[in-house]
């Protein structure tokens, strides 16, 4: 029988979108943008997921380039899917402040074989997305930062998170990242039936950029929430 790794490499695999876009915006797909991505992101699935085990979900709101732009596993930069997971990166080096705010969440809930034993990250776009800003650079962007963006990914978003709920995730509770990207969740929930309960903890963005003085807060704050029997 295949495990819950199996299962998310052969997702990621897959992963892919077709459609129109708004201009000046583009898709981010970390698996097929960098050949090492997949073989970094299926050690990781296959030393952590490598069980038939049901996990609870967390979701964030889309890859960025720093994290899983790079290691194709959400908010684990070069530096902790090293450091912490014991795997190696070659090509690149990134530090990713929202990945430290969460791997310190993960040390207080026990480490990561405990933490990625219980609980299954990833966004509720799984593709990543960058628009060309007044400067013709390509930034970061999110999928809600344009309306039309957003009504365009939510058919694919629905899509994706139902395959997912068949990788062995447990339906009791949804843990959503971020109140503005908590918003979509919701609707889609509340149109899907997909989760009993939705539980919204603040983005680690939105921590260490505007709360980092109260970092331990947030990170009590999360461990509560993730600990607390469902």
């Amino acid at each position: 029988m295949a495990t819950f790794g199996s299962k998310v490499i052969a997702f990621n695999r897959e992963l892919s979108f077709t459609g129109l876009l708004p201009e000046n915006i583009a898709i981010l797909n970390p698996f097929q943008d960098n050949p090492e991505i997949n073989r970094i992101s299926e050690a990781f699935y296959n030393k952590f997921y490598n069980d038939e085990r049901e996990r609870r979900l967390i979701l964030g709101i889309n890859p960025g380039r720093l994290g899983a732009g790079v290691t194709g596993i959400p908010f684990t930069d070069s530096k902790r899917i090293s450091a912490v997971c014991g795997i190696h990166i070659e090509s690149v080096s990134t530090h990713e402040p929202s990945s430290v705010f969460v791997y310190d969440v993960i040390q207080g809930y026990g480490g990561v074989e405990k933490f990625y034993g219980d609980l299954y990250i990833n966004s509720i776009c799984p593709l990543g997305f960058i628009i060309r800003n007044a400067k013709g650079n390509w930034v970061n962007c999110n999928y809600y930062d344009a309306k039309e963006l957003a009504r365009i990914m939510k058919p694919f978003m629905k899509e994706s998170l139902k395959k997912q709920l068949e990788f062995g995730i447990s339906r009791k509770v949804c843990y959503v990242l971020g109140k503005k990207n908590a918003l979509y969740v919701q609707e889609i929930n509340q149109e899907e039936k997909l989760f009993k309960e939705v539980v919204i903890l603040e983005h680690p963005r939105y921590v260490v950029q505007y709360r980092s003085k109260e970092t331990e807060h947030y990170i009590a704050k999360y461990l509560e929430a993730l600990t607390e029997e469902k």
